[in-house]
């Protein structure tokens, strides 16, 4: 086994076919499908599964491409090492946050400070956050929570309680709170199963004795926004979340409070890595009154 054989190999697996690796490696196809393939044969094992259309990996593939990206994560982590000066002037840093208005203070700070460095950012509820964490997909995660598994380091950025909204024409925003038992009456516009705000929201409604049944089910806190403004029913968010938005109007849920800690979270495996130990650092400066913490 060889270390061409396996840059080949992880540039197909993460590229998604052989002449976009070709492409990302400046080589040519055949170089590529060569290293790939001699992999394959020397250890007797069948790494894609090949056809004209698309190129997917197998079991095998995929639990060798979990070994490839700690590796050329490593490999880049001693590149960024090596050339701290570079890394800070024209690397890259992604991000993938369930709420990116968190960040908007601390982007800023970062931006005057490094001007030069590209910074991605993608929505997602939790699942996805953690998910791509860990698969290295991600460098930093903004979550709802703080959370209970041991390799991620953590900042606190804010806990706010969660209200509920609607349009300002809607009859319930006439009233300064609401409880479970009325809202149930309402149609209630959510977002999916995999989010931490409805997870906290049905939990507690349960202990009140109270079943929450949304009408209807949206991808992402923008998209259950617009249906709520358009007077599609009643919404949930973090009160900092809420924002501002002269089309909605924010309603105290009449309930024992409901916290929302939003925090950033990394793998402390990658937590010494240049950016996201300078994103970290400036992110601290600007938190008042959170708390750091390291689950363990």
């Amino acid at each position: 086994m060889r270390y061409v054989q396996l840059r080949a190999f992880h540039n197909v697996a993460i590229h998604g076919g052989f002449s976009r690796a070709a492409e990302a490696l400046f080589l040519t196809q055949p170089a590529v499908s060569d290293q790939v393939r001699k992999l394959e044969e020397e250890y007797d094992v069948l790494l894609f599964n090949r056809n004209k259309k698309q190129v997917t990996l197998t079991h095998a593939g995929q639990q060798l491409l979990e070994v490839t990206r700690r590796m050329f994560d490593v490999e880049q982590q001693a590149l960024d090492l090596l050339s701290e000066s570079r890394a800070l002037r024209a690397g890259k840093l992604r991000i993938v946050a369930d709420a990116a208005h968190h960040l908007l203070h601390i982007l800023a700070a970062f931006r005057r400070a490094y001007p030069t460095v590209q910074v991605s950012i993608d929505a997602g509820n939790t699942e996805t956050v953690i998910t791509s964490l860990h698969a290295y997909e991600a460098d930093i995660g903004v979550l709802g929570e703080i959370p209970q598994v041991g390799d991620f380091d953590v900042l606190k950025l804010n806990s706010t309680p969660i209200v509920a909204f609607a349009s300002r024409d809607y009859p319930l925003a006439a009233g300064e709170s609401v409880t479970f038992a009325e809202l149930a009456n309402h149609p209630l516009v959510m977002r999916e199963r995999g989010s931490k705000t409805r997870q906290k929201l049905e939990a507690m409604a349960e202990q009140c004795g109270v079943t929450l049944t949304p009408l209807i089910e949206a991808e992402g806190r923008e998209a259950v926004r617009e249906i709520v403004a358009a007077g599609g029913g009643v919404g949930f968010v973090s009160s900092a979340e809420f924002g501002q938005d002269n089309r909605l109007v924010p309603i105290r849920i009449d309930a024992p409070e409901m916290l929302m800690d939003e925090a950033l979270i990394c793998l402390r495996e990658r937590s010494n890595g240049k950016l996201v130990h300078a994103f970290y650092e400036i992110a601290r400066k600007l938190t008042q009154g959170g708390a750091e913490g390291k689950i363990s």
